[in-house]
């Protein structure tokens, strides 16, 4: 049985893109693309989620709305679909140590970063790779990993090395790590895990 994969988005869904481009070509025989969530009923991941023939959900926060109940909502959904995994792929927002107790090794997200550099709470979007760029490092990349209650703080799952040249700017910077890292290993990290909690659940 296929474990079934709730990809978490808040924007573009380029690393949503990547999964669905990987199942196409039969690279994810053990997941099971089965739902997309949004906290923002605009995303454009939403439509490339419909464009797949995905399930997608809106899930937005109020404002002023405390976070236990938007994650009420959120697990409710998740629950219905009887979703066994989830990915974070650009969602902005912080899961409680609670909502991340409930999905043990079950939650992966991909950091455009060489965790443990600029990473943690405020490093996300442009802002990593301007964080790079200014701090003057030579070679930069992405890392997949659990998510635990510490942001990026979670157990590493794979990392993909990317050079920085002379002329990067930190928008052809993100390009690249996302070309030459991100959209490679996130793909290959959600068939391992998807791999390993199917053979969990046999036991």
């Amino acid at each position: 049985m296929r474990t079934r994969i709730a990809v978490l988005v808040s924007g573009g869904g380029t690393n949503l893109q990547a999964l669905i481009d990987a199942a196409r070509r039969g690279e994810l025989p053990h997941g099971e693309l089965a739902l997309v969530v949004s906290n923002n009923k605009d995303a454009f991941a939403l439509k490339r989620a419909e464009r797949a023939g995905i399930e997608t959900a809106v899930c937005l926060r109020a404002k002023g709305e405390a976070r236990v109940d938007f994650e009420a909502r959120l697990v409710e959904i998740l629950e219905a679909r009887q979703i066994d995994m989830l990915i974070l792929a650009g969602f902005m927002a912080i899961l409680s140590a609670d909502f991340v107790a409930r999905w043990p090794d079950r939650i992966i997200n991909v950091h455009p970063s060489l965790i443990p550099s600029f990473c943690g709470e405020g490093f996300y979007g442009l802002r990593v790779h301007e964080a790079a760029l200014d701090y003057g490092v030579k070679v930069t990349g992405a890392t997949v990993h659990y998510v635990n209650e510490i942001p990026d703080g979670g157990r590493i799952i794979a990392q993909k090395a990317v050079d920085i040249l002379p002329d990067d700017t930190p928008e052809t910077l993100q390009r690249r790590v996302m070309e030459q890292a991100e959209w490679i290993l996130l793909p290959r990290a959600a068939e391992s895990v998807a791999k390993e909690l199917g053979m969990r659940n046999e036991e």
